[in-house]
């Protein structure tokens, strides 16, 4: 969108009547650019400036180059011109109290050409409102340290034990280059390309019973809100394309019978596929009779499974994935999670308030999807049965089978060449296949380490990358690395550009870290540590704030 006259229409619909108001209010957009001249200018967020350049020829580039003095030089995306609009590019990934010196960059025919004049812009200091994370440098980097990936994003949930979610970014040495402060809790899920954020953001959408994470939104860096929706339009485009699970949850009858099922909140993950669509996760609670999953109360039971969403460019569903209709609710959590109303921290704590009763069976906790370019389908991390589970999607065409399940009791052997008395991942985070072939994992191991007969009693949270073999059914170990630490939930794993590995424990404190495997064997060398005292859902290592990993 660039300078001109616009209307902003607004429909409002109630979905009980039927009826609809509309609004309509004029926008007149300016440019920032004077006398033919570039511009930088501030935005609400000290670390963020908004570089505006004249337009520019018909299939060329344009981006902004901006650097510290004497320091690398970082640069934007390129963006295509379009005039006669105005070029304008968000700066971020800068430090804070220090002056950058920006130029834009034009690209025709393979030939870069610089701005007449570079513009000086000193950012602000952080404000001293924000209780942001500290950190300590436990291994610096080194010659064997992928210091090519500069940029560490972080997912914060927890920055002053106060359960509130401070997203930031820093260099490798902890110093602050960018955060996301919306005065709501936001969950960073994805980086995008060209500096944009996919987030799960709390509020009151329809049911002001429920602000958890009622909100899937898209931020630009400067903390503007892109595009967003709510449970309740997910919920209703979910019921006119027939799903059975997806009712709102301020919907269901009082007293609930059995089979009643109810869409509850968003959670854990909002990614985008490659063809631009969106895929989200969403709780659902369902009504069981009494008895199941081993249930000795007497009482209906509650029981908590996922629901895969995709979303279009649009964002309106086009395709869902429901547990409850693929897997056997007859297989119990190994460990038997439960949800409970009122519990704010410790067991029984899932950060949502249940609405078909107070207690229910935390069954499958799904925390990841990944998407499989070769076929199409998508692979869940489902940390409650301590399974990885392909969905046959098929790029929109598959009916959302189970294709297969890897994990403890699944469909995969595990070549055990450690001889590991515990080989398998379990309560597992971000699984996703990696550009070498690898399915990297973070394993925080909690039914390894449970007590037997069910686990070992004892043990760290690990970082694997595993060789799946679909044709013979075999996982065998690239990588199992214990890190030290036992992390009991949340975590992320990655591939780095050097060939180096990424694995982020998310609690009880937060390491960034990366793993130099050793050649011809399943271990390797930790060559950076960044330690936080705050929980972090995901982390990323990553070239900059618009280049988000690619492997």
């Amino acid at each position: 969108m660039g300078e001109g006259s616009y209307q902003v229409q607004v429909i409002a619909k109630d979905f009980t009547s039927r009826e609809t108001a509309t609004w309509t209010a004029s926008f007149q957009l300016t440019s920032l650019v004077t006398g033919g001249h570039a511009a930088v200018n501030r935005t609400a967020n000290p670390l963020v400036a908004l570089f505006s350049a004249h337009s520019c020829a018909a299939g060329r580039s344009m981006r902004v180059t901006f650097a510290a003095s004497g320091g690398t030089p970082n640069y934007t995306n390129w963006n295509l011109c379009q005039p006669p609009l105005s070029m304008n590019f968000h700066i971020a990934g800068m430090l804070a109290r220090t002056t950058y010196s920006m130029n834009y960059q034009v690209l025709a025919g393979g030939t870069i050409t610089n701005g007449p004049t570079s513009l000086d812009f000193t950012t602000g200091a952080l404000p001293a409102r924000l209780t942001l994370p500290s950190f300590t440098v436990v291994t610096a980097p080194g010659p064997q340290t992928d210091t090519t990936d500069s940029t560490l994003l972080h997912g914060f949930t927890d920055s002053n034990r106060k359960n509130f979610f401070i997203p930031m970014a820093t260099d490798l040495h902890g110093d602050v280059t960018w955060y996301y402060a919306s005065g709501a809790a936001a969950l960073l899920t994805r980086p995008l390309p060209g500096g944009f954020i996919l987030t799960l953001q709390d509020g009151v959408a329809w049911n002001p019973a429920l602000n958890g994470s009622q909100y899937v939104r898209e931020i630009d860096l400067a903390g503007n809100i892109v595009r967003e929706t709510n449970t309740g339009i997910i919920s209703q485009q979910l019921l006119a394309l027939g799903a059975k699970d997806a009712t709102p949850c301020y919907q269901v009858p009082n007293p609930p019978p059995v089979g009643t099922a109810c869409l509850n909140h968003f959670h854990h993950e909002a990614m985008q596929l490659p063809n631009g669509y969106t895929a989200i996760l969403a709780r659902l609670e369902k009504l069981f009779p009494p008895g199941t999953q081993g249930s000795t109360t007497g009482q209906l039971v509650d029981i908590i499974g996922d629901m895969a969403i995709i979303l279009d460019t649009k964002w309106q569903v086009v395709w869902y994935f429901d547990e409850f209709q693929q897997l056997d609710t007859n297989r119990a959590a190994p460990l038997g999670e439960t949800c409970a109303n009122g519990v704010t921290s410790g067991p029984g704590w899932c950060r949502m308030k249940m609405v078909l009763a107070n207690v229910a069976n935390d069954w499958t906790h799904t925390n990841s999807i990944y998407y499989i370019p070769s076929s199409g389908d998508l692979v869940l991390s489902m940390r409650n049965q301590d399974w990885l589970v392909k969905v046959a999607y098929s790029n929109g065409t598959g009916e959302g089978g189970i294709l297969w399940r890897m994990g403890i009791g699944g469909d995969f052997t595990f070549i055990n060449i450690n001889n590991d008395p515990f080989p398998w991942f379990s309560h597992q985070h971000d699984a996703e296949y990696q550009s070498n072939g690898a399915l990297t994992v973070f394993d925080n191991a909690n039914t390894r380490v449970a007590p037997p007969p069910i686990g070992l009693g004892k043990g760290y949270s690990r970082g694997m990358a595993l060789r799946v073999d679909e044709t013979n059914m075999q996982v065998t170990p690239v990588l199992s690395v214990t890190l030290g630490t036992y992390s009991p939930a949340l975590g992320s794993a990655a591939l780095l550009s050097n060939g180096n590995y990424f694995f982020q424990p998310g609690v009880p404190t937060s390491y960034d870290i990366q793993i130099l495997p050793s050649p011809g064997t399943t271990t390797g060398t930790q060559v950076f540590n960044l330690l936080s005292p705050a929980y972090t859902y995901r982390a990323w290592q990553m070239p900059s704030l618009y280049q988000p990993p690619t492997n």
